[in-house]
């Protein structure tokens, strides 16, 4: 089968493939941004549980295997009772896995915050929360800006593991895995994908550069 051919009979389904692929990264890459400013406050939080319990989640989900997590998700938490639909076992997985990668960069951009700042608004009378709101996470995000970036492409090709359930409308790698199952796609099959995933990787960049220049931090 010819790419030409490739396309005419399956065009349609890479453009579908292609908003599912989107969607799991946006929808899972805002969830693990917000799940790694609440664990990484809860890592500089004065009180010794929450930082135990906010590490803890670090340790965790920075070294599980994304498809073991899906795995059990998928097969094992329904004889606890929790069963939920294939999307949202892939979503979670496609969360909890970047959140712990999130704070690790945001606290990389909490440490660029001088003590100085901090010491000036435990003057002003401020509590740990309006220290965090304004003056340590503000300045922890736009120093990260480039690392997270990076994060937004992890978490776009982790988003391949929705190939391994039967996940409608399919993504990007599960629609190569139908094509090959069905015709012989071979390699171009997953050369059309592949191409999909490297022009949506380079506009992540490039507009993570592009706020990475308007954020920027002068030192």
């Amino acid at each position: 089968m010819s790419i030409g051919e490739l396309l005419s009979e399956y065009g349609n389904d890479y453009i579908a493939a292609l908003f599912t692929t989107w969607k799991l990264t946006f929808i899972s890459f805002a969830l693990a941004i917000v799940i790694g400013m609440i664990i990484t406050v809860m890592r500089i939080s004065p009180i010794g549980p929450m930082r135990i319990l906010g590490n803890g989640f670090v340790q965790i989900f920075r070294n599980i295997p994304g498809a073991a997590l899906l795995i059990v998700l998928v097969y094992a938490f329904p004889y606890l009772d929790y069963v939920w639909s294939y999307e949202t076992c892939v979503l979670i997985t496609t969360t909890l896995i970047p959140a712990a990668f999130a704070s690790e960069y945001l606290i990389s951009g909490v440490n660029t915050v001088s003590k100085g700042q901090i010491e000036a608004a435990r003057a002003l009378g401020m509590s740990f929360l309006q220290i965090v709101r304004n003056i340590i996470l503000p300045q922890a995000v736009r120093s990260s800006v480039l690392s997270l970036t990076n994060l937004c492409v992890a978490t776009m090709l982790t988003t391949a593991i929705a190939s391994q359930v039967p996940l409608k409308p399919r993504d990007l790698t599960g629609l190569v895995s139908h094509i090959n199952s069905r015709d012989v796609g071979g390699v171009k099959a997953f050369a059309v994908s592949a191409f999909l995933y490297l022009v949506t990787a380079v506009i992540i960049g490039q507009i993570g550069n592009g706020i990475d220049k308007k954020v920027r931090i002068k030192r």
